[in-house]
């Protein structure tokens, strides 16, 4: 089964269950999907889904300090559940250690010694990556090694 078409399983059960957040979630994924598509006069493959999932994830994980600093805790807890769900759209998250290996290899790969080097390491990581760890993490983690190696 398709990214979309378990997409569109979970809005229908989502709706039969009155799980409002779910259903909600589901039809923002859905629906930037579809303005893919129509933008681009494309059909989203599995990849394409996972990019939109993705961007779904990012604004919700940058959203999150503002509501933690508002002390809007009603809302808080609706974003984690959001986030939770869209993470199970998602293939297996990478581990810290695994992300650091890759980045390793990645470093020595690209015989990158300097933080200005770091576009060639993030060019060899990301589509290792891509959909499996949060682009911010790698990138610090990036930085770091490389400010290590200096």
């Amino acid at each position: 089964m398709s990214l979309k078409e378990q997409l569109l399983a979970d809005l229908k059960t989502a709706m039969k269950e009155k799980d409002v957040v779910r259903k909600d979630t589901v039809q923002l994924v859905r629906s930037g999907i579809l303005q893919i598509e129509k933008d681009n006069k494309i059909e989203l493959d599995d990849d394409g889904v996972i990019d939109v999932v993705n961007k779904q994830l990012k604004s919700r994980r940058d959203s999150l300090p503002d509501y933690i600093k508002a002390d809007r805790e009603d809302l808080i807890e609706k974003l984690n559940q959001e986030i939770e769900i869209l993470l199970g759209y998602l293939p297996e998250q990478l581990t810290d250690e695994q992300i650091q290996m890759i980045v390793e290899e990645a470093i020595q790969e690209t015989g990158a010694a300097s933080i200005k080097e770091m576009g060639k390491v993030m060019a060899v990581v990301s589509p290792k990556v891509k959909g499996r760890a949060d682009n911010k993490i790698v990138g610090g983690l990036v930085k770091k090694m490389l400010q290590g190696n200096q």
